[in-house]
């Protein structure tokens, strides 16, 4: 349902939303969070020296790259009449992700010597996490 809005274009009220179909603005929106937390993070950790500030680089980094490329494999070209399609397309892009991770946080490890397995890991949760909480829970807005 959609409700016209000045200017003839129309809005989706909040309690329309269908949680069966893809949400590419929420998608971005989380995207968008998971870089403001990540870049927030990576400064807040710069005090407790640069080992640990490139931990955290490394899983926030890592994270939102991962995420980035599972929301462009997942929300292009979808047709809402194709379920059986999204479905493998979500599930051959979790794959893609779990395995650009493993190869990222390999390549961390080969080449840093002073990366901190709890901070990464921490860093890489968090920005995971927290974003997708906030975005959650708080209302898209309808204007740009």
């Amino acid at each position: 349902p959609h409700i016209p809005r000045a200017g003839g274009r129309c809005a989706r009220p909040p309690h329309a939303y269908r949680p069966h179909q893809p949400d590419t603005n929420q998608a971005k929106r989380v995207l968008k969070l998971q870089s403001l937390l990540g870049l927030a993070s990576v400064v807040s950790a710069l005090p407790f020296g640069v080992s640990v500030a490139i931990s955290v680089l490394v899983g926030a980094g890592s994270c939102l790259v991962a995420n980035a490329l599972f929301a462009a494999l997942v929300f292009r070209d979808y047709r809402a009449r194709e379920p059986a399609r999204l479905v493998m397309r979500i599930y051959g892009a979790e794959i893609l992700k779990i395995a650009l991770l493993l190869g990222l946080f390999t390549i961390a490890f080969v080449t840093r010597d002073d990366l901190t397995l709890p901070v990464l890991l921490g860093a890489y949760l968090a920005v995971q996490v927290i974003p997708t909480l906030i975005a959650a829970q708080t209302p898209e807005r309808t204007t740009k």
